[in-house]
């Protein structure tokens, strides 16, 4: 179908972003703290605390969202995107507090190690590291730790695939649940959904591939399950998971690859693709209807899996 109104006037207004070849990492990040996200309006939560948690190369910031009522609650442990380069806390805490206020849940937003200055696997060190802090300290926060999800969108989906892959192969911590959100499966770029949306739909396929060399420090590791988890040969015993995809966003294939792997491998997997939209719409609620029925799909999946 074609893009959605809401979404095509959304990417109308957006300051066009030239391919990222020519920037700088400075200049990417510059762009993404002038606003070029569009996060658009918040929602208030009850309590949201910024605090640091031991990591495996110093301390993680991390952000906790704790909605109304009475704990222990159960928790979302979310991993932003933005290419393993850019983005942060606050681009993304407009999805943390809707979560939080729709789940139920607390929230704890990770502010892992970017590349270039901290390469793979720097970022999916961090990200384990604080979801197992969670899964042994989370009471101090409210939270019940046997009710444990990780989910994130793009380079988060990516790190929350990568953490449940981990976690199974320590043996630790459990978890009931996995939020997909457009994620970042392989480090490859010959998809139909590459071709056919590499220009035009705010992430590009040139984009992508910057991220990637920032991200990787040896292109020869990109077939790691670790950095590339469409490529692990075993997905089984992994936790449930739901998958939202976007038509036209260059990720939209290897998004719905990995769910199909995970349904192969006997994890109940559901793939949600949402036509009309592009690439980082889910933060978008405030101004695109279809992405508030994305983050209501996923509040209700979450709040199923950690009932």
């Amino acid at each position: 179908m074609p893009l959605d109104p809401q979404a095509k006037a959304l990417l109308d207004l957006m300051p066009p972003i030239a391919d990222a070849g020519p920037l700088d990492v400075a200049t990417m990040r510059a762009g993404v703290e002038a606003g070029t996200l569009a996060p658009g309006d918040v929602e208030p939560v009850a309590k949201v605390e910024d605090r640091t948690i031991p990591g495996p190369a110093g301390e993680i910031p991390v952000r906790v969202y704790t909605p109304e009522g009475e704990g222990p609650f159960p928790a979302l442990v979310f991993f932003h995107g933005g290419g393993f380069v850019i983005c942060n806390l606050d681009t993304h805490d407009g999805p943390c507090r809707a979560l939080a206020n729709a789940v139920g849940c607390i929230v704890v937003s990770v502010d892992y190690r970017l590349a270039p200055e901290h390469r793979y696997p720097a970022a999916a060190d961090d990200c384990y590291a604080a979801t197992e802090w969670v899964a042994k300290n989370g009471a101090e926060l409210g939270i019940d730790t046997s009710r444990i999800a990780v989910g994130g969108d793009s380079a988060g989906g990516n790190l929350t695939a990568v953490v449940t892959q981990i976690s199974r192969h320590r043996g630790a911590p459990s978890l009931r649940f996995q939020l997909l959100v457009y994620p970042v499966t392989d480090c490859a770029f010959e998809t139909a959904s590459y071709r056919e949306n590499a220009k035009g739909y705010f992430l590009t396929q040139d984009m992508m591939r910057w991220f990637w060399e920032q991200y990787l420090p040896d292109a020869a590791r990109a077939a790691e399950p670790y950095a590339s988890p469409l490529r692990a040969d075993d997905l089984s015993g992994l936790p449930p998971a739901l998958c939202i995809t976007a038509e036209y966003d260059p990720l939209r294939d290897e998004g719905e690859a990995y769910a199909a792997k995970l349904r192969e491998a006997g994890v109940a997997a559901t793939t949600s693709r949402y036509d009309g939209m592009f690439h980082g719409f889910f933060g978008m609620s405030a101004m695109i209807d279809r992405a508030q029925d994305a983050v209501d799909e996923a509040a209700a999946a979450l709040r199923a899996a950690l009932a």
